[in-house]
């Protein structure tokens, strides 16, 4: 007699699959690199998981066979980055689950405290300032709660226009549009999906917040404490 199995019998072995891919230290710590939503030749991830360019490629041969990353040629490099905001989704959640583990460095302390303070989850905000704007918003009735998503209100959609979000364009991709994205370092909600990527994009725009090099922390810019306090009421120091 063959035997088949269920789909949910199906669907519990590819979870297994994907987890036991990314349960490993240096994929994982190649994984948290590409959450920055940049391109990164294997040599940068190589560094960043501590193992040899030949053990990197086969990692990240094995990230790509399963979709997880994506590689293209830039000249004779191979660059890889997150195939979408699918694969950021589900590390974050993981991130979340994880236990705290302890910093035994000074740069390890002050890359996790930039991290905690501002940081890109792929392509939206996260950390405090992710998390205060979207409780902002919420608070000022832009933001509505609904599950594990939020509504954006006629005000609110007047609010985010007015400092030019297009939530126009944001509305029409093909992913969900105002998620609600469980922190994993402030343990709260901040927003996702495809309107949390455009508020984050015109914030780079404006200045008002910019990239730290090497990492997905982000600084806010002295325009950007300012126009974020008057803007959107939201006050974080840079």
């Amino acid at each position: 007699m063959v035997s088949t199995r269920t789909d949910a019998t199906a669907g519990g072995a590819g979870v297994a699959q994907v987890a036991k891919l990314i349960a490993n230290g240096p994929r994982a710590a190649m994984l948290d690199l590409l959450m920055d939503r940049q391109a990164h030749p294997a040599g940068v991830l190589a560094r960043q998981a501590g193992v040899a360019p030949s053990t990197a490629s086969g990692h990240l041969g094995a990230l790509a066979d399963r979709g997880l990353v994506t590689v293209e040629r830039v000249g004779r490099q191979r660059q890889y980055r997150l195939s979408g905001p699918e694969v950021a989704h589900a590390l974050e959640s993981l991130a979340a689950l994880a236990p705290t583990i302890r910093v035994s460095s000074l740069r390890q302390a002050t890359n996790a405290e930039q991290l905690r303070r501002a940081r890109t989850c792929y392509d939206h905000l996260a950390g405090r300032l992710g998390v205060m704007l979207t409780e902002r918003l919420v608070s000022d009735r832009a933001l509505r709660r609904t599950g594990d998503a939020f509504e954006l209100t006629p005000s609110g959609r007047s609010l985010l226009e007015g400092i030019g979000v297009d939530v126009g364009g944001a509305r029409r991709r093909k992913r969900g549009f105002a998620l609600a994205c469980q922190d994993w370092t402030e343990r709260r909600s901040h927003l996702g999906g495809a309107l949390g990527a455009a508020v984050c994009d015109r914030l780079i725009e404006l200045a008002w917040i910019r990239r730290r090099p090497g990492g997905r922390a982000v600084i806010l810019t002295g325009e950007g404490v300012e126009r974020l306090t008057s803007s959107l009421g939201v006050e974080l120091e840079s």
